[in-house]
């Protein structure tokens, strides 16, 4: 979440922040900064990156740019996308998707949770779910073991079952 704040940051503010929150030398701050449209992603994955790495470090800014390009990018590789663990045997019995998005901090409270799923907001697997009372099982996990589930546009969590 950290790294895609800065990574979603408006346009205007791109080459500021570039200026004073990174230690950039200034004339690729400014080439960074006279980016336009779609050329100035460059610069805010750049942004996000080197903020990244300065709160986190280096290792962390790479998993987390990893993890924004397998999601908004279309790569398949999901190992860096953030992941909560159930027990194998909680997926045996069941998990109902509101008790999920609680449980990952992904909604508020059990309200928020059905109403984002009510209004379509929710994704599993990359279908639209939009039944309240939905449970998901360990057949229903990916062949990599996973249940991807998207809130909204920009909200990731993969659930896996452990042990």
């Amino acid at each position: 979440e950290f790294y895609q704040y800065w990574r979603n940051i408006e346009d205007a503010k791109v080459e500021e922040c570039l200026a004073l929150l990174t230690f950039l030398p200034m004339e690729q701050v400014r080439d960074l900064g006279s980016l336009k449209d779609s050329e100035i992603n460059k610069a805010k994955e750049v942004l996000a990156f080197e903020i990244t790495k300065m709160v986190h470090n280096e290792e962390e800014a790479a998993k987390a740019q990893e993890a924004a390009r397998s999601l908004f990018g279309g790569s398949s590789d999901s190992n860096n996308i953030p992941a909560f663990e159930y027990p194998k045997a909680k997926f045996e019995e069941g998990i109902d998707l509101i008790s999920m998005l609680v449980d990952a901090k992904m909604a508020t409270n059990r309200s928020d949770a059905r109403r984002n799923i009510e209004q379509g907001g929710v994704t599993v697997n990359g279908t639209k779910c939009t039944d309240v009372k939905k449970i998901f099982k360990l057949e229903d996990l990916d062949s990599d073991g996973n249940l991807l589930v998207k809130k909204g546009k920009k909200s990731f969590i993969r659930f896996k079952a452990g042990v």
